[in-house]
């Protein structure tokens, strides 16, 4: 009996750890199909643009807020458009505060599903882990800033798997945030420079697309390329600062290998 017990305890423990996971998977799911696939895009943008203007004319300091809301709900369930977003808050807000804006929303959902992630499994995880993937937690967790810093600027890892990632690790909440505020930085800047000339794209796609929609096709589209942002140049950028960001990383295992030779 005592066993059995010891055993629901330990189901029921490991439940009320999920549960906040869950939650939020579901409510990720729930907004996805609430939006559509296509809920944040550009041509959304476009067709509610005049609505929108008006909002943020009105509203502007409401509309900041709103816009942030929504970017925090994006990141934190990891939904598709945070790109576009970024675009959205320079093309509405311009570059200083969109790009404000787009970094504060950026931080605070990745800040939100992380707590969650290592509430739910991160200590669980880690607990069970081997010797050898325990022993790379603890490295990372030594150096978190450097190696999540790293992790955020260069563009080749999803965002939402480097909300996790840390968390499993046991990674403290203040290097986590510290990491990620400053690591969006380049590519919000990026992105919201680009939004900022989004009227000459809506221009150069926009009778076009009517001129699609005259002749019947249901396949007409308007699209921001992402890509146009993310040059080759924009890209080896990136990846030069993020391999900056491991510096101190390389020069503490140098000192570390050199100590032990001697």
């Amino acid at each position: 009996m005592p066993a059995r017990s010891s055993s629901a305890a330990q189901w029921r423990g490991a439940a009320l750890r999920l549960l906040p996971l869950v939650l939020v998977a579901g409510f990720a799911v729930l907004a996805y199909l609430a939006a559509g696939s296509g809920g944040i895009s550009f041509e959304a943008l476009v067709h509610h643009r005049t609505i929108i203007d008006a909002f943020v004319t009105q509203h502007h300091v409401l509309a900041i807020f709103v816009y942030t809301a929504i970017y925090i709900a994006t990141v934190a369930f990891s939904l598709p458009g945070a790109a576009f977003l970024t675009v959205a808050g320079g093309f509405l807000f311009g570059l200083l505060i969109g790009t404000a804006a787009a970094i504060v929303g950026a931080t605070i959902g990745a800040t939100l599903i992380f707590l969650v992630a290592r509430t739910a499994l991160g200590e669980p995880l880690l607990r069970r882990a081997s010797p050898r993937a325990s022993q790379l937690a603890k490295d990372f967790r030594e150096d978190a800033f450097s190696y999540l810093l790293f992790l955020r600027l260069v563009p080749a890892f999803p965002f939402f798997l480097v909300n996790l990632v840390p968390a499993f690790a046991g990674v403290r909440l203040g290097p986590f945030v510290a990491a990620t505020a400053l690591g969006v930085i380049p590519a919000a800047v990026a992105f919201a420079l680009a939004g900022t000339g989004l009227d000459s794209v809506i221009a150069a796609q926009k009778d076009t697309y009517y001129q699609c929609v005259a002749s019947g096709s249901p396949s007409c589209r308007m699209v921001f390329d992402a890509g146009d942002v993310l040059t080759p140049r924009m890209i080896i950028a990136l990846v030069a600062l993020g391999l900056l960001a491991l510096a101190p990383v390389v020069v503490k295992h140098l000192r570390e290998r050199s100590h032990n030779t001697m």
